[in-house]
């Protein structure tokens, strides 16, 4: 007689594994449209947060009322007294890659409130751009397009040109000529607006339209100096002041020696 096999050996489930599988194959009615939803259905699940009796089409339209009307970043969940709130990377099947990423948009954007931000005034690009050092920006590449760009008026780089005037139409030679303008730092006349070129001399010049000003801050001045000037010729006063102290004090250290080494030869007379 042959031996007989040996029976394979039955594996044991958890017992939570059959409540879900149970829980999945149950109807269940969605607490947001209140109709019953279909056996090939199952629950929605935030991750392993939270599970309600939820079907994933009133959860997308929530998710779309909730980012697109409110701007809300942070989605709590729908249901009644739970705190939790919905996982973005759990819901991106649900929501489909246009909301997913206008979500992700909004969540950027509420992690850098208080932040100097802009966007990126490329078409093409149009990218977020944060302003992380502080202060004044003006002159800025965009990380992404590389295009130059003014942070201060969130229009295409205008070299040469004050904010204001950015908006105007530019064929290129007004490019061409504000780059020169950038690259050798020319100034305007505060009162017409010409363009001014100083090779050397006094920083206060004087426009063909008659008016004069300083080439350093470009204000108009009634005077031989400017503001910008006063603190540099008062440095200059405090300088010149410790150089005659010292002149004084090097001169009495030099009498001092001399007096007394005429005293001591005295003495050994």
């Amino acid at each position: 007689m042959g031996n007989a096999l040996p029976k394979s050996p039955q594996i044991a489930l958890p017992h939570h594994h059959h409540q879900q599988e149970e829980e999945s194959e149950r109807e269940f009615t969605c607490e947001i449209c209140v109709e019953p939803a279909p056996t090939s259905e199952r629950k929605f699940r935030n991750g392993d947060k939270c599970c309600h009796p939820f079907c994933t089409e009133c959860v997308a339209k929530y998710i779309r009322v909730e980012v697109e009307d409110n701007n809300a970043a942070r989605i709590k969940c729908p249901a009644v007294g739970c705190r939790h709130a919905l996982d973005p990377l759990d819901c991106a099947a649900l929501v489909g890659p246009a909301l997913f990423v206008r979500w992700c948009d909004v969540l950027c954007e509420s992690a850098i409130v208080g932040m100097e931000r802009c966007y990126c005034p490329n078409l093409s690009c149009n990218v977020l751009i944060v302003n992380e050092c502080g202060g004044v920006a003006r002159k800025s590449k965009c990380p992404n397009c590389k295009d130059l760009f003014c942070f201060d008026c969130k229009r295409v780089w205008h070299a040469g040109f004050p904010c204001e005037e950015s908006g105007a139409p530019r064929d290129a030679n007004d490019v061409a000529f504000g780059m020169l303008v950038e690259h050798n730092r020319w100034r305007r006349c505060p009162r017409c607006r010409h363009f001014v070129d100083l090779i050397e001399g006094c920083p206060i010049v004087r426009c063909r339209c008659g008016s004069s000003f300083c080439y350093r801050c470009e204000v108009l001045v009634d005077r031989p100096w400017c503001r910008c000037m006063t603190s540099s010729l008062r440095q200059c006063r405090v300088w010149c002041y410790r150089i005659c102290l010292l002149i004084i004090f090097l001169n009495l250290a030099l009498f001092f020696l001399v007096w007394g080494i005429k005293k001591h030869k005295r003495m050994k007379k």
